[in-house]
């Protein structure tokens, strides 16, 4: 969906949103209703955060093209004591 921006001569400028590539050169206006010209701005482009732009395209990336892994990441393996008295330990 995009945002197109339409002035109307007695009320100004509003916005409607449509899909990309079905607006026409005028639309209605919403409060009085006479036919209001397009006005061809820039794009309203929002920027997304580094960290949230880098979880989706990681997220779209894994859909086709999966990471294969060794070990969990993040985690080192746990050390191992070389004191026999450890051994008899219980382990959770």
């Amino acid at each position: 969906m995009a945002t197109f921006e339409y002035r109307c001569p007695q009320d100004g400028s509003f916005d409607v949103v449509m899909p990309v590539g079905t607006a026409g050169p005028s639309a209605s206006c919403p409060r009085c209703g006479s036919p209001a010209a397009r006005v061809f701005s820039p794009p309203g482009l929002a920027r997304m955060p580094a960290a949230l732009r880098e979880a989706v395209d990681r997220t779209e990336r894994s859909a086709e093209q999966p990471e294969v892994v060794g070990r969990m990441p993040g985690r080192r393996p746990a050390r191992r004591s070389t004191n026999p008295a450890h051994a008899r330990l219980p382990r959770w």
